[in-house]
């Protein structure tokens, strides 16, 4: 019996081996003996939000991507700052689900890599607080200048970076291990 707890990272990055991508690979080894982690990483291939298909004739792309998110121990979201603002594949994921509950109380990472990355940081916060997820403060991490702390080998190479995300981990496992306030 896998007892391993099923986590989905979700990389808001649109180019490909990013920084965001190598953190969310670091974690996925990081945590393989507690979590069977799976990385999406491509929300390129995601149909465009709209919002007369949210209830009927939702696109079977969007319906597998709910059901991932509603069988999921807990999300890792880890994303750049575009623009002062989350990624726009980030931002049409996420719309999809506004009007389901299958992120409502569920543990969740949110973490921001970029150059700057507080304005987008503080909208990704007020995105999942509004579809009722579940972090904290030590489940949340900016981590600013991320291009001088990951290699273009996809290695962290911030020790400070390393220690930050591990602490993270260790706040989220505890998050993951709380019995969730939606069970039947």
């Amino acid at each position: 019996m896998n007892d391993k707890k099923k986590i989905i990272g979700i990389c808001g990055s649109a180019s490909r081996n990013s920084g965001n991508l190598t953190i969310l690979k670091f974690i996925s080894e990081l945590e393989k003996a507690e979590f069977d982690f799976e990385i999406i990483e491509d929300l390129t291939d995601f149909p465009h939000f709209r919002t007369e298909l949210t209830d009927e004739n939702v696109p079977e792309k969007i319906t597998n991507f709910r059901n991932k998110i509603l069988n999921a121990d807990g999300i890792i979201i880890c994303t750049p700052e575009y623009v002062f603002s989350i990624p726009s594949g980030l931002k049409n994921i996420l719309e999809w689900c506004v009007s389901t509950t299958v992120f409502s109380d569920k543990s969740v990472g949110l973490i921001t890599a970029s150059a700057s990355g507080k304005k987008g940081h503080e909208e990704l916060k007020l995105i999942m607080k509004t579809i009722q997820t579940d972090f904290t403060d030590d489940t949340t991490l900016l981590i600013q200048g991320v291009k001088g702390k990951v290699s273009k080998e996809g290695k962290i190479t911030d020790e400070k970076t390393e220690t930050e995300l591990k602490k993270l981990m260790k706040s989220f496992k505890k998050l993951t291990k709380k019995p969730a306030a939606n069970t039947v």
